[in-house]
């Protein structure tokens, strides 16, 4: 989050443009790692729409497909060098980023791993079907602890406001990114490989 207020004299709606600001200029100025976010957040709300009649598809798409090509955005895709447009280094960014960084979703994916690899240890003799089944609802609840988790630790370390923000925006990210990011594939295929936040660098 940014320096100019504190998200204590901010309203929720502030706070909320705030976070998804920053999150947009500091981790999102590849083209490419827009456009799978674009991608990903199409995925996303099939997965949404999914959950009340298919939990388990729901699961399985969002976070095999939805989940994978966002972060294949961020960690392949992304600038790791001085960052010209904020004027901060990365470790700045990691450093001062609310909810996962990229530190953290390493472990976060490590543990999405663990899981189906735990699960075959444990159920070696079961069906495919039963398999993936159960896979579906681990992988639901492991979203569901990652969610809470971070809100929980953001309500205990900054505030209220801060942690039910950070929630609301990342469950709201796939259609926010559909807004933000529906030209980015164009302009990818015109050459642009970075976007240049023209807008970012003119509130500098």
């Amino acid at each position: 989050m940014s320096e100019s207020a504190s998200p204590r004299t901010m309203t929720f709606l502030a706070e909320l443009r705030e976070q998804r600001h920053d999150d947009h200029r500091y981790y999102h100025q590849s083209r490419v790692n827009q456009s799978l976010h674009l991608f990903s957040a199409c995925c996303f709300l099939v997965a949404y729409a999914l959950i009340p009649f298919q939990p388990i598809v729901a699961a399985l798409l969002g976070w095999v497909v939805a989940m994978w090509s966002r972060q294949i955005g961020h960690f392949f895709f992304e600038p790791r060098s001085y960052d010209e447009v904020n004027q901060a280094t990365f470790a700045h960014k990691e450093a001062v980023k609310v909810g996962f960084n990229l530190q953290r979703k390493v472990v976060l994916l490590a543990v999405w791993l663990l899981v189906p690899v735990t699960l075959w240890v444990l159920q070696p003799e079961a069906s495919w079907s039963a398999y993936l089944d159960a896979l579906g609802r681990l992988w639901l609840l492991l979203a569901a602890a990652g969610l809470l988790a971070r809100t929980v630790w953001l309500i205990v370390t900054r505030s209220w406001q801060t942690g039910l923000v950070w929630l609301t925006k990342i469950v709201t990210d796939p259609v926010h990114d559909i807004m933000l990011y529906r030209g980015a594939p164009l302009r990818l295929l015109q050459g642009e490989r970075l976007d240049p936040m023209l807008y970012v660098r003119a509130r500098r």
